[in-house]
């Protein structure tokens, strides 16, 4: 039998969908809409860097940033991403949620200004700096990924809880939208003003000094938004399940949600001290308890978030690449080095506004409706469907009356994996596990999510090369070519159903139901899995 619920907790699993709802959400998701801009506007202007610092005098082609280059400034944001999650999702358990999230964002501030400001007009000098800055960026950017997760986890009713978590995620379509529109304005912008010819025609006069200003503009933007919302970050009271359940303060508790429900809420010190005491609630990250109860769980969400990012992020850094391929963008040699970040921002944007920001919001219309598992499922099923589908006519998606059908299929593995594994990910490890761990196995999960993030990031950018060495980017030995490298995702895909299995249904009960704590003991051998149903 379930023990009878906080009247605290209760009245926050009960409450109707108002205001402070929708402030947490904007709140906590302008941070993702700057981790989003952040970590993905790189891949914008990566061409550009190769341009400015690598080309060589009489080159026929401009140039690209070397292979440990590239890898390193698309990759170090990435793993400073790693690296914040596992830090301050633990320090968000230890500390509470609100202490943490104030830090993130001004590191997040204070770093994507710096990325900016790269010292030096030696390449070496430009690329330390910027790596070093990313990389600081990044750790800033892991932490509100199991902050802004539990956060909003705690403060949502039961009800629309799925919803709220997944429009918090929601938000970092939009910041990949941003990014491209900054840098289309931008690039616009410059190459408006600073008329340039192609670099066939002059490949001296192809690149105008002013285009050193763009890239540091567009990575310094992300500043912005994250710099608007800090006041009200600091504003929002302490959630009170932690107030409650890990730092044990009933009357604390109370007061805040009295003030944000606007209703008088019963301080219940004995019932909070009592329930502390329970074995249920004491158990840690590393003892025998939590393999027996959550176990199987974390394994569950570590693995499909893991297998998830290696697809998603191998597609998202690198689809410049793939729309170059089938000539989608045209090749460098025919533009100037403004007018390619135009025409790489362009398709970017294209991407994002057609099946990227979609994705995100079917998800938060039916997640509460169709269930986690569900759309989990349905995700992973027709990514695989749909990356098959590019890969094994490969081919006939390079010719030029087949682009737009490549574009439309390509377009439908974005939306699938935002209306799938991409937002799933994301919120069922704010849900299933106990408040005094939920941001530590929040930012476990998200950490093995960066872990494939990095091998997507890292091993496409080698295994996408042509297999002819006369056709690969300079630097670059042969690679599988773009065409095994989707077959490759999509057995990914096929795995992350499999693994999906393990991952809980947690549509429509309370946090303290799916993760035991509001159990008898007699009780608590239910409490290690949750059926796949949940109440309407």
């Amino acid at each position: 039998m379930a023990r009878e619920q906080l009247v605290v907790l209760n009245a926050l699993d009960v409450a109707k969908t108002q205001w402070y709802h929708f402030t947490a959400i904007v709140i906590a998701g302008m941070g993702f809409f700057t981790d989003a801009y952040d970590l993905f506007c790189i891949s914008l202007v990566t061409k550009l860097l190769g341009r400015i610092y690598y080309t060589k005098p009489g080159a026929p082609k401009p140039g690209t940033l070397p292979p440990n280059v590239a890898a390193a400034v698309n990759g170090v944001a990435l793993c400073g991403t790693l690296a914040g999650q596992l830090f301050f999702g633990w320090l968000g358990d230890k500390m509470g949620r609100k202490k943490v999230y104030g830090i993130t964002l001004v590191l997040m501030v204070v770093c994507s200004l710096a990325s900016g400001l790269s010292f030096g007009s030696s390449a070496n000098g430009a690329m330390t700096t910027l790596c070093f800055f990313r990389f600081w960026l990044g750790f800033g950017i892991g932490g509100d990924y199991p902050l802004s997760a539990t956060i909003m986890s705690e403060y949502a009713n039961k009800k629309t809880r799925g919803a709220f978590i997944a429009a918090v995620f929601a938000m970092q379509g939009f910041g990949i939208l941003a990014g491209g529109i900054v840098a289309l304005i931008v690039s616009a912008a410059f190459d408006h003003r600073f008329k340039a010819p192609s670099y066939h025609e002059n490949p001296a006069a192809s690149l105008a000094p002013q285009a050193d200003y763009i890239w540091r503009i567009i990575l310094m933007f992300g500043a912005v938004p994250a710099a608007l919302t800090f006041y009200w970050r600091m504003k929002m009271p302490e959630t009170a399940r932690y107030t409650a359940l890990v730092a044990k303060n009933a009357k604390q508790a109370a007061s805040d949600m009295s003030k944000v429900l606007n209703v008088e809420i019963e301080v219940e010190e004995e019932k909070v001290q009592r329930i502390a005491q329970e074995p249920a609630n004491s158990f840690g990250l590393f003892s025998k308890e939590f393999a027996k109860r959550h176990g199987l769980h974390l394994l569950g969400t570590t693995s499909t978030w893991f297998l998830l990012d290696i697809a998603f992020y191998s597609q998202n850094l690198f689809q410049k690449d793939i729309f170059s391929a089938i000539n989608w963008i045209p090749p460098a040699a025919t533009m100037n080095a403004i007018h390619e970040v135009f025409q790489i921002a362009k398709a970017q944007t294209l991407i994002a506004l057609c099946s990227t920001v979609p994705g995100y919001w079917f998800t938060v219309a039916l997640i509460d409706h169709l269930g986690r598992f569900f759309i989990q499922m349905m995700g992973f099923f027709f990514m695989t469907v749909f990356m098959f589908a590019i890969a094994i006519p490969y081919h006939h998606w390079t010719l030029k009356p087949n682009r737009i059908g490549f574009v439309v299929m390509y377009s439908l593995t974005f939306f699938f994996a935002n209306f799938g594994p991409n937002a799933t990910t994301f919120v069922v490890p704010a849900e299933i596990f106990p408040a005094r761990l939920r941001s530590t196995c929040h930012g476990i999960s998200a950490a093995a999510g960066k872990a494939g993030a990095i091998i997507g990031a890292f091993g496409f950018l080698y295994a996408a090369q042509n297999t002819d060495p006369k056709k690969t980017d300079a630097g670059y030995p042969p690679g599988i070519g773009v065409k095994w490298s989707l077959i490759v995702l999509g057995v990914i895909n096929f795995i992350g159903m499999l693994f999906t299995l393990l991952v809980p249904e947690s549509r429509g009960k309370s946090l303290e139901e799916l993760s035991g704590e509001n159990a008898d003991e007699n009780d608590g051998e239910k409490q290690t899995t949750s059926p796949r149903t949940a109440p309407v």
